[in-house]
């Protein structure tokens, strides 16, 4: 299914883990050093660089872009990692993260209380998934190089619901039994 960033608070609701989607619209690279930051100017009550409302961030540290194309390979890094931020982050507003791996379970709480839902990419396609950038913008911490903020605007890039907006974890599903038969 399509969905765009703008109504996927909305549509979030009717998402359940596993299913897939493409999703276009405005997404905001944080990783590990960024996130750092975001909270020290929470911290101090100054402004972000992008609105939480409704927003989504995918945690990627993008690389330079060659010639005639946006943006270089974007893949997903571990969202564990972000775990110690997420749920302050969905308090205060996002709607969805993107990246890989299983999240915490205070950070599945946090997706649930507030109606959002966690996506993944696939690990390892960092070409492929910037295939789906159309363009993209430094926005903030400059000096991080490629943990740098970024504003990305993309079309149809295809993720998977992992944690849904009822609690539905992609991650806790039983494996399927083997089948035995000789």
């Amino acid at each position: 299914m399509r969905i765009h960033t703008s109504e996927l608070r909305e549509r979030a609701p009717h998402l359940r883990a596993g299913d897939r989607l493409l999703l276009s619209g405005t997404v905001y690279t944080s990783r590990d050093a960024a996130h750092k930051r975001l909270f020290a100017l929470l911290d101090a009550g100054k402004p972000l660089p992008y609105p939480l409302k409704d927003g989504v961030i995918y945690y990627s540290g993008a690389t330079p872009a060659p010639d005639g194309l946006p943006i270089g390979a974007c893949g997903p890094t571990t969202s564990g990692r972000m775990d110690p931020y997420a749920p302050r982050l969905h308090d205060l507003g996002i709607c969805a993260t993107i990246g890989k791996g299983r999240r915490s379970p205070v950070v599945v709480d946090a997706i649930r209380r507030n109606g959002g839902v966690y996506l993944c990419a696939i690990g390892g396609a960092g070409a492929l998934a910037a295939r789906s950038v159309v363009s993209c913008e430094v926005i903030a911490f400059e000096d991080l190089g490629c943990e740098s903020v970024k504003k990305l605007e993309i079309r149809d890039f295809p993720l998977i619901v992992a944690i849904d907006c009822q609690g539905g974890d992609l991650y806790e599903r039983p494996e399927p039994s083997p089948d035995i038969t000789d």
